[in-house]
């Protein structure tokens, strides 16, 4: 009997997966690997924690009990498990972050006769794989969309079924416990409730997703980002069941985003953690205690600006929060705050069940203005405002901040005009918005003028 090793990392499902049909082909039996990596899991927050381990669970109940799950540095642990089972190859889709790539280089070298078969990737298009015509990588997001529907994608991967699973004999771990989320309540992880979901979305929520999706009080969008993270749904799959209306194609061009957010990434991994463009280069930050206690404010929800505390409210009771607020927010730090981008983003990825380093990361800088926005610094995001266009009633307000439930309509989106100010303890504004708009465009303006 022949083996072949299946090295799961952010493909935690069996359909539409291209490196199962590939070992499954290729091999009498599959060896299902999951290496806890403790470069990946100190960083990542209980809720992704969590939502990992639930993951796990199901796959292994999916793959007979047969999954393996061992700790240890990648390097190390899947060439002895290749070794220990003689297999003919490790299987695996490919990974395109910073550390994904170098660690997958490590593990190459060290496999050494042993194959290392990728087959697939996390995304609808594979990171890199376009460019413009004179051979540079996009760093705009509508002429990238327009390549990669132009490009088109393949039909989803056909099942690979049956699947004779094995565990080699090897003694493996369990999965384990999940972390204290404080309360925090996910939802249900893996591959069967990622179809589920979608199956639900499709059926009753995508035709009208270009009218609700900025709409944070409403269920106007697919919540299906972090099933996507660890891949318990392929975008492939998600495109293949978009018809052509306004909703589908609006939601299919958000799916593209994301390909070219992780795009970006591969051909610029410093942007991880710095600023992609040198156009705001020199731009300065605020620091130093009275910035750390704003940025406290900000991180429990008590600015002051309604629609800023509900969003990081709601980022600590769900481990999520609505795509517009997260620009809302964001826009809020830098901008009103005056504090860099890289604090937010640090901030999200502890939080979040859906925390992508690429998503989070480049959706930080476009807000910041250091990114792929094609109009930088000088877009800010006026809270007041975006309150009242995009919650109009103030029902996620209210629901999220409960201080403000007694007020009813736009009211809330600006309880300091009240004659008695803020009711039931609710924070004054930290800061002026109309002031800290003029700083913002004085410093970029102090910043163009350098550069001129």
């Amino acid at each position: 009997m022949t083996t072949a090793v299946l090295w799961f990392r952010r493909d935690l499902r069996l359909g539409d997966h291209p490196a199962l049909l590939a070992a499954a082909a290729e091999a009498d039996e599959v060896l299902p690997l999951f290496v806890l990596d403790d470069a990946l899991r100190n960083p990542s927050g209980a809720p992704r924690l969590a939502f990992l381990y639930r993951c796990l669970r199901e796959l292994d109940e999916r793959t007979d009990g047969r999954l393996r799950i061992l700790t240890g540095r990648p390097e190390q642990v899947v060439p002895q498990v290749a070794r220990d089972v003689d297999a003919t190859a490790v299987h695996l889709s490919s990974d395109h972050a910073p550390y994904g790539r170098d660690r997958d280089e490590r593990v190459r070298a060290a496999l050494g006769q042993t194959p290392l078969a990728a087959s697939g990737s996390p995304y609808g298009v594979t990171p890199g794989s376009l460019r413009k015509d004179d051979g540079t990588p996009y760093r705009v997001y509508t002429p990238y969309a327009r390549a990669w529907r132009t490009r088109g994608l393949r039909s989803p991967a056909t099942a690979a079924d049956p699947v004779s699973w094995t565990d080699g004999g090897l003694a493996g771990e369990p999965v384990p416990a999940d972390p204290d989320l404080g309360g925090v309540e996910l939802p249900a992880a893996g591959e069967l409730s990622a179809l589920a979901r979608w199956e639900a979305f499709v059926g009753d929520g995508v035709t009208s997703y270009a009218e609700t999706r900025n709409l944070p009080a409403v269920q106007g969008t697919s919540v299906m980002s972090a099933y996507l993270r660890y891949g318990c749904i392929h975008p492939r799959t998600m495109h293949a069941a978009l018809g052509h209306g306004d909703g589908e194609r609006t939601y299919g061009g958000e799916l593209i985003w994301r390909d070219f957010y992780a795009d970006v990434l591969w051909h610029s991994p410093d942007s991880a953690r710095w600023d992609l463009t040198t156009q705001l280069s020199g731009l300065t930050y605020d620091d130093g205690p009275d910035a750390d206690a704003r940025f406290q404010a900000w991180a429990t929800g008590q600015t002051g600006y309604p629609i800023v505390d509900a969003g990081m409210r709601q980022l600590l009771g769900e481990a999520w929060m609505h795509n517009r607020v997260r620009m809302i927010v964001g826009s809020f730090l830098t901008k009103d705050l005056h504090l860099a981008w890289q604090r937010g983003a640090r901030h999200f990825m502890a939080h979040l069940r859906d925390g992508d380093l690429a998503s989070n990361q480049h959706g930080w800088q476009w807000v910041a203005g250091t990114g792929t926005d094609a109009s930088p610094y000088f877009r800010v995001f006026n809270p007041v405002k975006q309150g009242k266009d995009y919650d109009a009633a103030g029902e996620y307000v209210r629901r999220w901040v409960p201080e403000l439930r007694g007020l009813t309509g736009k009211a809330v989106h600006e309880p300091w005009t009240l004659p008695d100010g803020p009711p039931n303890g609710y924070p004054m504004p930290i800061v002026d918005h109309g002031a800290e708009r003029a700083e913002s465009l004085r410093r970029y303006a102090a910043v163009k003028d350098a550069r001129s």
